[in-house]
């Protein structure tokens, strides 16, 4: 069975690379942050962003932080994966309170996930102290429970991404057998798993400075 291919690159308004440009202000350092549920297209626009600005931004993802699967095991967490206690979020915030405040002359570096190993790898994205604007993206940026709660405070502006839920969905199912696992599997994880922090993520939405509906 061949694994189904990434959805098409959505057309994103107009008005949102405007604002991402009025962001990007050379002389300072500003964080974007994008938010939303699992599968609802977060990666996708914060690249397109990043793309569009040309040097003037730099994306650094929430999912970097994710902890290993050695340690997801030992804390009897693995078949719990993407929750927010799976995350170092103590972490993400200081790297983030750490990239709001650059040093002259000292690169930053980030870790990035890699899908196909499913581990966080460190030292993955250079962020210059020149480049005006860090775009992050994640599930749990508005979170406000635990550790997460600093987060927020730490961006400039949030934007809320959201589509139908039957569309993210399939989006995720999809996702999952491209990187290996089962179909049914994938179903099962989703429902059970994406679909449980989706809820929790959606609580956060008002806490946003606006949201961004996909149109379909």
């Amino acid at each position: 069975m061949h694994a189904p291919p990434p959805p098409p690159r959505p057309q994103y308004p107009p008005h949102l690379l405007y604002r991402a440009r009025e962001l990007a202000v050379p002389g300072r350092r500003l964080i974007l942050g994008i938010a939303g549920a699992p599968g609802a297209g977060k990666t996708t626009l914060a690249a397109h962003l990043v793309d569009a600005l040309d040097g003037l931004a730099v994306l650094v993802p929430m999912d970097g932080f994710h902890l290993a699967q050695a340690e997801l095991a030992r804390l009897g967490r693995a078949g719990r994966k993407g929750a927010p206690d799976t995350f170092d979020a103590a972490g993400y915030a200081a790297l983030l309170a750490r990239l709001r405040v650059p040093a002259p002359g000292g690169t930053v570096y980030a870790p990035a996930f890699d899908r196909a190993l499913e581990e966080a790898v460190a030292g993955s994205i250079p962020v210059d102290p020149g480049i005006p604007l860090v775009v992050t993206e994640g599930n749990y940026l508005l979170h406000d429970g635990g550790p997460w709660a600093q987060v927020r405070p730490l961006l400039d502006e949030v934007w809320y991404l959201e589509i139908d839920d039957a569309v993210r969905v399939r989006r995720l199912v999809d996702r999952h057998v491209r990187y290996g696992k089962q179909r049914a599997y994938a179903e099962r994880w989703v429902q059970d798993s994406d679909e449980r922090n989706a809820r929790l993520v959606a609580r956060g939405r008002n806490r946003a400075d606006f949201v961004v509906t996909q149109a379909l």
